[in-house]
């Protein structure tokens, strides 16, 4: 008996055939150590083809790739883009009252709408970063400045191209309508907003008469832009006739809060 590797090899003699004992059969047997993985089986090597020779019958036009089609225009379509058209084609032509040379903004202080108050004091900010004078109108200050701003934006709504174009804040350059908060501060980040209130009268550094703390507010209402009333200190009313005539009437004076615009910056 002969091992290899975990192969156990026996031979067995059998009877002479014709008169020969040269003749015999043998027995494999797998031992525990090698069954499942003897390969009795020689491994196939995998067929190896000669590479293939360029003849000179050989069509070439099936080995090259088809031409890829370049279009130079798309190429250069970020090139020969146009440019920005002027403002007066850009911006619809809308002119507030004594917005024609001037930056005219409606805003609103009242907190009761969360999003539009923060809106308006950002856009606000972003304006008088640009170092121009403005003229603020706040809606809720006067009830002229709402329905003056329900009025300019009056074809607008009616046409349906912004519904909530009447709500502040909204910004007109040059008696041209601009936009609201995210139109305006685009403008202020691409740098055009700069160039359109080019040549507009500068804020002073010291108040309106170049006194004051040097805040470029105005001196007599403190950039709120209207003062109480001087004739009836905000109530609203006055007293009509003498004695036992006397009647109490409503102030013609001031608007609906007892205010009226300040003598000096409106």
């Amino acid at each position: 008996n002969r091992e290899y590797s975990g192969v156990e090899i026996e031979k067995h003699p059998t009877s002479p055939i014709g008169g020969s004992s040269a003749f015999g059969h043998h027995i494999v047997k797998l031992t525990s150590t090698t069954y499942g993985l003897l390969t009795l089986d020689p491994p196939s090597s995998p067929p190896t083809t000669p590479p293939q020779k360029f003849t000179t019958g050989t069509d070439t036009k099936s080995l090259l790739s088809e031409p890829e089609v370049i279009n130079s225009w798309e190429l250069m379509s970020e090139v020969l883009k146009p440019l920005d058209p002027k403002p007066s084609e850009r911006f619809e032509r809308i002119c507030p009252p004594g917005g024609e040379n001037r930056v005219v903004i409606y805003t609103t202080s009242l907190r009761g709408v969360r999003r539009t108050f923060e809106e308006c004091n950002t856009v606000r900010a972003a304006v008088e970063g640009s170092g121009v004078v403005i003229c603020e109108r706040d809606v809720s200050m006067d009830r002229g400045f709402r329905e003056e701003l329900a009025s300019l934006m009056a074809k607008r709504i009616s046409n349906g191209n912004d519904k909530a174009s009447a709500l502040p804040p909204r910004v007109f350059v040059k008696g041209m309508y601009i936009g609201g908060a995210e139109e305006v501060l685009r403008l202020v980040e691409e740098g055009v907003f700069g160039e359109m209130v080019r040549g507009l009268p500068s804020k002073k550094a010291g108040g309106c008469r170049g006194g004051g703390d040097g805040d470029g507010a105005c001196d007599g209402c403190g950039g709120l832009f209207f003062l109480p009333c001087f004739r009836c200190n905000g109530s609203c009313k006055v007293v009509k006739g003498w004695g036992s005539s006397a009647v109490v009437v409503r102030c013609t004076e001031c608007n609906e809060n007892g205010l009226v615009p300040c003598p000096i910056c409106s």
